[in-house]
């Protein structure tokens, strides 16, 4: 039986159409996509799902009281939705602690830097003010903290001497499109197991998407 997946969005949703494409690739992919919400009307997101047949709910967030509030209304849809596990792909909100641990160990998402370094915005600009070598992306379980939560994979790429951010941000974005969907098959697939602050993954390379540095 394919899990049922909810992806939270906020804007053109490139990494939903990672998943998206992964799925229609593979007939035995473990899960599918059967709720889509941005809490941003008119979100490019919210088309890619669309055309895809996925059902889709728009929730702005400014007519709520409080996020927790906000996060309620999507909770509610999620699961009225049958959702089983979460996806954020871009969704550029916080979301708050009773959400959170309500979905805990069924909620992943993307970040576009090798965790723990550079947490929050601007990751690739940092990247290259810090003059790392390496750079990338990571998959994580979602925590009550802000990118945070234990690793289910990364990839990683060189930084090159003449990079900028956005010829940075176009590497590791490749890379993002195939580690989403890898990270969401071993969720799926109940492969990951956590222990504390790490996920231990029933995968060769412990689910570690290492890709030849280029």
């Amino acid at each position: 039986m394919k899990k049922k997946v909810g992806v939270l969005v906020s804007g053109r949703g490139s990494n939903l159409q990672a998943l998206i494409d992964a799925i229609v690739a593979d007939p035995t992919f473990p899960a599918e996509i059967v709720l889509v919400i941005s809490n941003v009307a008119g979100a490019y997101a919210l088309e890619r799902a669309a055309k895809a047949g996925i059902p889709t709910r728009t929730i702005p967030h400014k007519g709520f009281p409080s996020r927790e509030a906000f996060d309620d209304a999507m909770d509610r849809e999620l699961r009225a939705a049958g959702v089983e596990i979460v996806c954020l792909a871009g969704f550029m909100r916080l979301l708050s602690t009773a959400f959170t641990q309500g979905w805990a160990g069924r909620m992943i998402n993307i970040h576009p830097a090798l965790l723990p370094s550079f947490k929050g915005l601007h990751t690739h600009q940092r990247a290259l003010e810090a003059g790392v070598k390496l750079h990338g992306c990571t998959v994580h379980l979602v925590t009550p903290e802000l990118d945070d939560g234990p690793i289910l994979v990364q990839a990683a790429v060189p930084v090159l001497p003449d990079d900028d951010s956005d010829t940075l941000a176009a590497r590791v974005l490749e890379q993002e499109h195939r580690a989403y969907p890898l990270a969401l098959r071993l969720v799926a697939e109940g492969k990951v197991t956590v222990d504390g602050p790490r996920a231990h993954v029933d995968a060769p390379g412990n689910g570690a998407l290492m890709n030849p540095l280029r």
